[in-house]
């Protein structure tokens, strides 16, 4: 994956990650709570078939422009505004959220349900179960956030530091830093309960959709995913073992055939051949 800047219309400065043939299709990848991690292995996979752009949510990483969301709409509204600068507008890539990106997925297919051709949520935010309530996340201590996130702990000291080990003070000072302004942004629809109301609207989602759950997430349990296939009927499921929360973190070859293997059959039954 390469890197580069990208400015909105509305004047957000992204970081954006690039990768795979030029005369691929393209796909779109929204990252989750955690941001844009340094293991990009799901993304190289999936870009040996496609074009593949995944941009940083303002608030995250490197990029800025946090200010200039205030809610889901804001969210909604800036994923095609992305796609849009990127130059994707009118070609209906395939978009693939995970967590809190998978919720803004759904929030964009509602409002353009045939701007896209196929969508993948991975773990998404969005849904509300009284019987089985989300985890506080905003209430949660540094290294709290390694055991939610993540069903491999080894891996979640590898790309979450400071989230692990609480005796590394820079590394807990730095994560407690980057931390704060990811929650600051995410918590403008996650907070305090991740519940926008889009199980409201998801009666405008009607394109194909598969819905992939980590049978270990322990932020977001799997029953979710039963819910979400009941609210979307143009919709497929899918349970990945060995994984937590960050799923694309954990098994990104097991997700990344699964993806392909879904959104190629919409490409080529498009006519247009997937790499």
């Amino acid at each position: 994956m390469i890197a580069r800047t990208l400015e909105t219309p509305r004047g957000i400065r992204l970081r954006v990650l690039e990768g795979g043939p030029a005369d691929a299709p393209p796909l779109v990848f929204l990252h989750g709570l955690a941001g844009l991690l340094d293991d990009t292995s799901f993304l190289d996979l999936v870009a040996e078939r496609f074009q593949v752009f995944a941009p940083e949510l303002p608030g995250f990483g490197e990029s800025r422009g946090e200010e200039l969301l205030e809610d889901m709409l804001d969210f909604a509204l800036h994923g095609w505004d992305v796609l849009e600068a990127l130059g994707l507008g009118g070609r209906r890539p395939p978009l693939v959220g995970h967590s809190l990106g998978g919720m803004i997925a759904a929030e964009m297919a509602c409002l353009a349900p045939t701007a896209i051709d196929r969508l993948v949520l991975v773990d998404p935010f969005g849904l509300w179960l009284d019987e089985s309530p989300i985890p506080d996340m905003f209430a949660l201590l540094p290294y709290e956030f390694g055991e939610y996130l993540f069903h491999d702990l080894q891996r979640a000291a590898t790309l979450l530091a400071g989230a692990t080990d609480v005796a590394d003070a820079e590394s807990l000072r730095q994560f407690f830093i980057d931390n704060a302004r990811r929650l600051g942004t995410a918590g403008k629809v996650l907070f305090p309960i991740p519940n926008r109301r889009l199980s409201k609207r998801l009666y405008r989602l009607s394109t194909e959709t598969l819905v992939v759950w980590a049978e270990q997430d322990r932020l977001i349990p799997p029953v979710y995913a039963s819910r979400w296939q009941a609210l979307l009927p143009h919709s497929r499921s899918l349970r990945l073992a060995d994984a937590g929360h960050m799923l694309p973190y954990e098994q990104p070859r097991a997700l990344a055939d699964a993806v392909l293997a879904f959104v190629t059959s919409g490409v080529e039954r498009a006519g247009v051949p997937a790499g």
